[in-house]
C-alpha cells in the first residue's frame, strides 16, 4: 500500500509563491490559498466550517476578478481597478490567511499548549474585533472542537515523521507570514481596507 504524501508536500506552499518587483504572483497566491482551505478539512468534523467557507468564497471572488482582468501578474496590480465588493473579498481573504498563520505559528512556538488555545489566541488577535457578539459566541464553541495537537499533527503529517512536518510547516508559515504582512500593509496604505 502506497503511503499518502504529507499534506504540506501535496499542496502549493506559500514559501514557493513568487514575489515580483510589482507584487505577489496572483496565480501562485490563489493556488496556495486553495491548499490552505484543504487544511481545514484535516481538522475534522466541520470545525471552522464557517471560516473555510468564507475563505473559499473569497478565493473564488478574487479568482473571478483575476480572470476578468486579462490575467494580471500580481495581486497588487489587479487591486486598483477593483470595486469595493471585490476589495472586501481580498481583505477578508487576507484576514483568514492571517488567522490561520498566527494560529499555526502559536502552535509551533508553544509545543505544550493545547491546539484550541493556539487558535483562540489567533482569533482574539486577528478576527475577534471584526465580529459581532453572536459570531464570537459561535467561534468560541467551534474552538472547543479543535482536535488535540497530536491528532492534528497525525492528520497533516499523513505518515511522515513529525520533525519533517515541523520543518515544512515552518517554511510554509514563513512564506505565508511574508505574504500576509505585505498585503496587510499594501491594503492599508492604499486605502483598500484594514486587515
Amino acid at each position: 500500500m502506497q503511503q499518502q504524501q504529507p499534506y504540506f508536500e501535496s499542496v502549493k506552499s506559500f514559501a514557493d509563491v513568487p514575489i515580483h518587483d510589482d507584487g505577489i504572483d496572483a496565480h501562485a497566491f490563489l493556488e496556495a490559498s486553495d491548499g490552505l482551505v484543504g487544511m481545514f478539512d484535516l481538522l475534522g468534523s466541520g470545525v471552522f466550517g464557517f471560516v473555510q467557507s468564507d475563505i473559499r468564497n473569497n478565493i473564488r471572488d478574487v479568482r473571478t476578478h483575476y480572470h476578468a482582468l486579462e490575467r494580471p501578474k500580481t495581486v497588487e496590480v489587479m487591486l486598483p481597478g477593483w470595486g469595493d465588493p471585490g476589495r472586501g473579498a481580498l481583505v477578508r481573504l487576507v484576514r483568514g490567511l492571517a488567522f490561520t498563520c498566527v494560529a499555526l505559528q502559536n502552535m509551533q512556538a508553544h509545543p505544550a499548549r493545547d491546539l484550541h488555545a493556539c487558535f483562540k489566541a489567533s482569533y482574539d488577535s486577528v478576527l475577534r474585533h471584526h465580529h459581532s457578539f453572536v459570531i464570537r459566541s459561535v467561534v468560541n464553541v467551534a474552538l472547543r472542537a479543535v482536535p488535540h495537537r497530536k491528532d492534528f499533527y497525525s492528520r497533516i503529517a499523513q505518515g511522515a515523521p513529525h520533525d519533517k512536518l515541523d520543518e515544512e510547516l515552518r517554511r510554509w508559515l514563513a512564506g505565508l507570514d511574508t505574504i500576509v504582512i505585505r498585503l496587510t500593509v499594501f491594503l492599508k496604505e492604499g486605502g483598500f481596507g484594514v486587515v
